[in-house]
């Protein structure tokens, strides 16, 4: 007779087991990712509260607008802040990685947003240019050229 012993588990247990290991770089990582993740959100919350509330929320008042101004600052150097800290944690090429990423879209939104502003000002573009036009040129520049960066290091 066998005296074997069986031990109830369950596919969670199993999983975990299968699942290598994660150091301290990655977690910390990981952790860094989602904060800037939440900022980064909680900035375009506030930009949207500060952008659309006077016109839909508040009619125009001048103390919930510089509320929310004063929100869209404040988020904004806690987004900068978070940003900061991540790119403290990287290794050194994924540093490379993101501030390449960075300067692109910095030149990119200076080298654009200087002419597409003096078009507007003598109206030789048929389109008002908004604030919102770079802000996506600039979001699009930076994730081509991140992705662009990632998979040129690979």
């Amino acid at each position: 007779m066998s005296t074997t012993l069986y031990i109830k588990t369950t596919i969670e247990d199993i999983m975990n087991q299968l699942k290598p290991g994660e150091n301290g770089y990655e977690s910390r990582t990981r952790t860094n990712v989602i904060r800037l993740f939440y900022w980064n959100g909680a900035w375009g919350a506030a930009t949207a509260l500060m952008a659309f509330g006077p016109g839909f929320l508040w009619n125009r008042a001048l103390g919930f607008t510089l509320l929310a101004v004063g929100l869209d600052v404040v988020v904004g150097v806690g987004m900068i802040l978070a940003n900061v800290k991540y790119l403290a944690e990287l290794d050194d090429l994924q540093r490379k990685v993101q501030l390449d990423s960075m300067g692109i879209t910095l030149g990119v939104g200076l080298i654009a947003g200087a002419p597409i502003s003096v078009l507007d000002s003598y109206h030789m573009i048929p389109f008002h240019s908004d604030i919102a036009y770079l802000l996506i040129l600039m979001s699009l520049t930076f994730a081509v050229s991140n992705l662009y960066g990632t998979r040129r290091y690979r």
